[in-house]
Parts: structure tokens; C-alpha cells; sequence
């Protein structure tokens, strides 16, 4: 334990193993088999697609010319490159350039077949991103920054111009094919949380159409038809209380509802010949895919197993591709009907531990819960792995982290608080006013009733999570000391007034709708809900892992909470990392999950 004032930092290297080989190979493969997303195809040459891989080390962009089936690997950085993108001809590779993982900074373009970077738009300054539409003569950018957004437009031929500023969130969202019109979403009404959609005209920047759904509401451009002419822009609503969809002709703003007998959310994008809607349906932590026929609303089921979908397009001969996974099986990059597209080198890494599905009652209604057993009989050592977001959820995919504390020995629960996606708006929006004493509520409800049914052993069960996860690994530490033996809390939010002063705008603008205002308006609130306010009633030892460069859980407020918990005397330790909100290398994510896991072994007996 550290001495008053200070704070133990550990390292991978200083961990002592505590499991045995053949455990710690199996649950590192999982973590160094190579992976690789979904490509995107250009859409005027299907055959040019880029992808990221991590098969280097480091998540990377990938340039794939499937006429020869030349694979390239197009940026190579220390910190790896997340975003990237093609141009319409196939001809150009967009990515995003950060600093050492703090997502600010500038896109750059680089020929597909190889060539020099550059920095695409000179005359648009560094800024985190908001949404990028390239056409063949125009470009569309948004940017944010401490001062606000701005979207650009860059013709070619012509000089880059602002077409839109303000103080709050806004982004670029889509682009008709011809590149008459752009659609941007706005939050001049004061809630980016649920966006308006304003729809400008190119040539003049002239505002063609508007649509809001109005408080509590958003409205989500999601793409345009991909035919010359063509009007229509397929859009997410909420009107009925979860994700929807409908079709906006923006030329002669009429609207067509897509009412679909599906009990969860639904996105889509269209088929290239725009007559029909690939639907993706998320429900119950599981998802499946569907094409719907606009024409005779005819609404097909694709074949796909059960489990998760983390991506799908149809291609122009109306095969779809997806990347999809379960609990137990890996990721695969796939067509519907069977065929792997694309697959990494080297071995596939070992399989997984299937989840059992749990519903709980709790103080907001019925809580899903998944969890996964260790080998030998109840009651169990227990990890809360509590996802982040908050506006997402735990799944049936494929976990690397999740089968690791279950190869530890550990029984792994996942609760999908309040806050979380794909069960509607009403328990998506449940914490505004209340975040994070709320969401875990939830998790008190799921844990009693772990314990009550004799699965968990109260006196060794653990909190964890990233991000948000982090956040409410703190929070409950504070809250709720008589559950938790201990907790790991990586990236997280700990002092929140703090956190406010430092991270990104976008941020500041998402804090101001949850909390109902700034710190400066409603400061009580944030103090409630601030893992700092309850340092003095920590009882469980502590490990927060912490980026150095993170633009979202910034490091100051996480040095504020460590230096109240050295004063207070509480045994904690450290971890920190050189890049930003998470890590792109996968030694370096290994490392983290090895100092987790010893630290866990340590306090929590399997």
C-alpha cells in the first residue's frame, strides 16, 4: 500500500503471474489473432475496399484491390489509425490523423494503390472530427473544437468554405449522389443528444429543407439513395419510442414511415439499385439482418446464425457482407448465404464461453442481464464487467476481456443499465437528471438477485469497466462499499468537475443535456454524481488505468481522484498508458488486461 500522498504505479512487468502458461497463452491468443473489419467498397468501383486490421500489432487501414486480390497496408503509425474512408472513384484513401490516440487533428488522402499522404483540406485547421462526405467534386468536413462545430465544403476547382458555425454539436452527415445537396445534424435547439436535420443546398449553401421531431427526439440522416437524382434519405427516428426508420423525399418533403413488426431497434442502408432497405435489427443482445422491399413492403429474413452483427452492406450484385460473431465463436467477415469474404492470417484464436440471458426486476422495470459460468459449481467469484456509453450495451459477440477473467476463474456478469441502447428510448434517456447513481441501481438489483439465487458469493465479487464503465466502477466503489472486493477501473471519469473543465466540447454539450445544465447551473448535481464526492467511503482496493493523451476521461481529474485517495489512505494502484481513450496496440491492450487480472487474482480469489 502507498504511503499518504502517493499513489502505487504498476507496470505489466511488475505483476507477478498468477496464472498458469497454458491459461495465459489461451487468453492472450484471443487478444493477438488478427482481426479485420468489414471492408468498404468505393461506390462507383466496388472491386477498390479498405478495411482495418490489427494484423501488424497495431489496428491499422488496409487497401484491397479484390480484381487481383492485392492487399496493402496503407498507414502505419505508432498509435495505429481507427477511421478512414474512400473516395466515390476508388481512386483516393481518406484517414483521420490524430496525436498519439488524443482524435485531434486533420484528414489526410493518399493515392489507392500507394503513394504520398497529404493533408487533404490545408485550409481546414486540426479539430476532432464531425463527419466527412467525400463526392467526386466536393468534399463535405466537420470539425469541432473548444469554440464549437464547423462544416466546410471544399469543390474542387474552388476555394473551401464554412457553410455552417455554431457553439453546439453539429456534423456532416450525408451527400446525394449527384452532390447537390448535403444533410448536416444540428443541436441549436440545446440537446445534441437528440439531434435536428437541415438539408443545404451545395452550389449556394441555401437551406432547402428542415426537420426536427421536436424534445426527447431525434432525427438520424443515415444515407441518400445511391442512384443520380435521387432524393431520398433514409432516416432514424424515435416517434414510437425506440429506433425506426422512414424515407424522406427531400425534394418534395413528403416522408414514408417504415413500420416495421420487429420488437428491438432498427437501422438500415440501401441496396445499390434502390429498391429495397438492408435492415439491421438489435434485440435482447442479439441482432439479425433483414431486406425490405419498398415497393411491396415485403420484409425477408437473411440466414445468418445467431448472435451479433457488427456491420453489413449489399453489394451492387445484392450479395451481403457482414461481420458478425457470438459469445463462443471469433469474428467472421462473411456473406449471408455462407462464404467467408475475408479473413485475417494466421490461426484462429480459441473459442469463447456461451452467456446465459437474465431478467431481473429492478426500481425502472425489468433489467437484462447476461452472465457466463467458470468451470465447477456455485456460488462463484463474480467480475461486473459494466459497459460504457453510456449509450450502449453488452452482447452475445465474441470478448476477448470477457473469456479472459472467465479463463481466471472468474463468473462474469453484464448488466444493460438504464442508459443503455437497443430497449428503447424511454430506458436509453432514464438517467438524465440522475447519471450514474441511476445505472447502478440496476446493477444492485442484478447482483442481489445473483446472490439471492446462490450464484454469486457476495464476498468476492468485483467491479470493472471502461469509460463510462469506469465511471460507475468508481461511482459504485463510493456508493455501494459493501458489494465490491474490489475494482478496476480503466479511463475513467472520477472527478467530474474536473472532467468538464478538460474534455472535448462534444462532451460538455452531451454533459450539459444529462446533467440538465453546466457545472456553473447545476453544480449539486454533478457533485452527486462524482465518483470524488465518495473517496472517504471507498472500502475495496482500487486499479485505475489511464491514458495519458485522453481527450474524454481526461487525465487531470483522474490525478485529482488519485491524490484524494492517497490522502485518504486508501490502497490503490495505477496503471498509466502513453496514447489516449484506450489503446490501437495490441501489446500494450495485453498489458492492461494482464495488470487487471493480477490485480483482481490478488484481492478476489477465484
Amino acid at each position: 500500500m502507498p504511503e499518504p500522498g502517493e499513489d502505487e504505479t504498476v507496470t505489466a512487468e511488475s505483476t507477478t503471474p498468477a496464472l498458469s502458461p497454458e491459461v495465459t497463452a489461451r487468453w492472450q491468443a484471443r487478444f493477438r489473432a488478427p482481426r479485420v473489419s468489414l471492408p468498404d467498397w468505393a461506390l462507383e468501383a466496388p472491386d477498390r475496399n479498405l478495411y482495418a486490421s490489427d494484423v501488424s500489432g497495431v489496428v491499422e487501414q488496409y487497401a484491397w484491390d479484390r480484381t487481383t486480390d492485392v492487399h496493402r497496408q496503407a498507414t502505419d503509425r505508432a498509435n495505429g489509425t481507427l477511421i478512414g474512408t474512400l473516395s466515390p472513384d476508388g481512386e483516393t484513401i481518406w484517414w483521420f490523423a490524430d496525436t498519439d490516440g488524443d482524435e485531434f487533428g486533420v484528414w489526410m488522402t493518399q493515392p489507392f494503390a500507394g503513394g504520398d499522404d497529404r493533408v487533404a483540406v490545408p485550409e481546414v485547421g486540426p479539430a476532432y472530427p464531425a463527419g466527412l462526405e467525400v463526392g467526386r467534386s466536393v468534399v463535405a468536413m466537420g470539425r469541432s473544437t473548444d469554440d464549437g462545430s464547423e462544416l466546410w465544403l471544399a469543390p474542387s476547382g474552388g476555394a473551401p468554405r464554412v457553410v455552417y458555425r455554431h457553439e453546439d454539436p453539429a456534423s456532416v452527415d450525408a451527400l446525394t449522389h449527384d452532390e447537390d445537396l448535403l444533410v448536416v445534424s444540428h443541436s441549436e435547439h440545446g440537446d445534441p443528444r437528440y439531434p435536428a436535420l437541415r438539408v443545404l443546398r451545395t452550389e449556394d449553401d441555401a437551406v432547402v429543407a428542415e426537420k426536427w421531431d421536436g424534445e426527447g427526439r431525434g432525427l438520424h440522416a443515415l444515407e441518400f439513395a445511391p442512384l443520380p437524382g435521387d432524393r431520398r434519405l433514409l432516416v432514424g427516428h424515435e416517434r414510437r419510442g425506440r429506433e425506426e426508420l422512414l424515407v424522406w423525399d427531400v425534394g418534395g418533403d413528403t416522408e414514408t414511415e417504415i413500420v416495421l413488426d420487429l420488437p428491438g431497434d432498427v437501422t438500415a442502408g440501401w441496396y445499390p439499385d434502390g429498391s429495397a432497405l438492408l435492415v439491421g435489427h438489435d434485440h435482447a443482445a442479439r441482432s439479425e439482418l433483414y431486406r425490405y422491399d419498398l415497393a411491396s413492403g415485403a420484409l425477408e429474413r437473411l440466414d445468418t446464425p445467431r448472435g451479433v452483427v457488427r456491420g453489413a452492406t449489399a453489394r451492387p450484385d445484392g450479395a451481403v457482407e457482414l461481420a458478425w460473431s457470438n459469445s463462443e465463436r471469433p469474428p467472421v467477415i462473411r456473406r449471408a448465404d455462407g462464404p467467408v469474404v475475408l479473413a485475417a492470417p494466421g490461426e484462429e484464436p480459441p473459442a469463447a464461453y456461451p452467456v446465459e440471458d437474465r431478467w431481473v426486476p429492478g426500481p425502472g422495470g425489468d433489467v437484462h442481464a447476461l452472465v457466463v459460468r467458470p468451470t465447477g459449481p456455485p456460488p462463484y467469484a463474480t467480475a461486473f464487467l459494466v459497459h460504457g456509453g453510456p449509450e450502449a450495451a453488452d452482447d452475445d459477440s465474441y470478448r476477448a476481456r470477457r473469456a479472459a477473467y472467465v479463463d481466471a476463474g472468474y463468473a462474469v456478469v453484464h448488466v444493460n443499465y438504464r442508459g443503455s441502447t437497443g430497449y428503447g428510448s424511454a430506458w436509453r434517456d432514464a438517467l438524465t437528471g440522475r447519471p450514474g447513481l441511476t445505472e447502478l441501481e440496476d446493477v444492485a438489483a442484478v447482483y442481489d438477485a445473483l446472490a439471492e439465487e446462490g450464484f454469486l458469493d457476495p464476498s468476492r465479487a468485483l467491479i470493472s469497466g471502461g469509460s463510462w464503465g469506469g465511471f460507475l466502477t468508481l461511482l459504485g466503489l463510493g456508493t455501494q462499499p459493501e458489494r465490491w472486493a474490489a475494482g478496476i477501473a480503466e479511463v475513467p471519469v472520477a472527478d467530474y468537475l474536473a472532467a468538464y473543465e478538460d474534455e472535448m466540447e462534444g462532451l460538455r454539450a452531451y454533459d450539459r443535456a444529462l446533467f440538465g445544465g453546466s457545472p456553473e447551473e447545476v453544480r449539486d448535481v454533478y457533485v452527486r454524481s462524482s465518483p470524488i464526492t465518495y473517496a472517504q467511503d471507498v472500502a475495496a482496493p482500487v486499479l485505475v488505468v489511464a491514458g495519458a493523451n485522453d481527450p474524454r476521461c481526461p487525465i487531470r481529474q483522474i490525478d485529482n481522484y488519485l491524490v484524494r485517495l492517497a490522502e485518504l489512505g486508501k490502497p490503490h494502484e495505477v496503471y498509466r498508458f502513453d496514447a489516449g481513450h484506450g489503446s490501437l496496440v495490441i501489446e500494450e491492450t495485453i498489458r492492461q488486461v494482464e495488470v487487471a487480472l493480477d490485480f483482481a487474482l490478488r484481492h478476489v480469489k477465484p
